[in-house]
């Protein structure tokens, strides 16, 4: 096993390697992962209102869609705030892309945290399934949006978005299963890899995005 001591938040691609090296050490058929991936980089996004609000706009469309989304919405004048985004029309928010209810979650959000109910400050001092229960227990917040905004932006070291289909069909392919896994397969396959779970699946995305834009293999 690798005697490289990783850092406790993935800021870049050094510390991305790190816990990569220390994970093909736990787990051997990450090794081949690895070399077909590359560099992994991390993905980081600020914290709080505005970094759910930008994951929450990620849901269900391409990187470059909601990139185009993103790019309108912060530029609508009050909607990186909870409070001032309380006071823009569903008619204002929908015109930069979001859904209706995206829209409607987002807006649950910012009330929850007008109110108090809501702390993203409290947050990142849970451990990490603890962390998704309590962002969960919010309307309109599933296990991926909880999950991709501890690793994103709130830096968890050991998150794996087990219902993300990308990361499912890239471990099907890289660890040469029979078949793609549950999302119950998958929470299993990922314990694994604790406590570094989050590098796994920044690696698996990765893998995901060389084989298909590359190499042209259809997942």
């Amino acid at each position: 096993m690798s005697t490289i001591m990783p850092s406790p938040r993935l800021h870049t691609a050094a510390d991305v390697a790190a816990h990569i090296a220390i994970l093909v050490g736990m787990d051997d058929r990450l090794a081949g992962v690895r070399e077909r991936a590359g560099v992994v980089q991390p993905r980081i996004t600020a914290p709080g209102f505005a970094g759910i609000a930008k994951v929450i706009c990620g849901q269900q469309v391409s990187v470059a869609s909601a990139g185009a989304i993103w790019g309108r919405f912060a530029l609508v004048p009050g909607a990186l705030e909870p409070a001032s985004y309380l006071q823009l029309s569903e008619e204002t928010v929908r015109a930069a892309g979001f859904s209706r209810s995206k829209f409607a979650t987002v807006r649950a959000i910012a009330a929850a945290m007008v109110a108090g109910t809501l702390d993203f400050d409290h947050l990142e001092t849970l451990p990490a399934e603890q962390a998704v229960a309590y962002l969960c227990a919010h309307k309109g917040i599933g296990p991926w949006t909880a999950e991709v905004y501890l690793m994103f932006c709130a830096g968890h070291l050991d998150v794996f978005p087990a219902g993300d289909l990308a990361l499912l069909k890239a471990v099907q392919h890289g660890l040469g299963l029979d078949a793609r896994p549950t999302i119950k397969d998958m929470i299993g396959i990922a314990r694994a890899w604790t406590p570094h779970r989050s590098a796994a699946a920044l690696l698996f995305w990765r893998y995901f995005a060389v084989l298909r834009d590359q190499e042209g293999i259809a997942l």
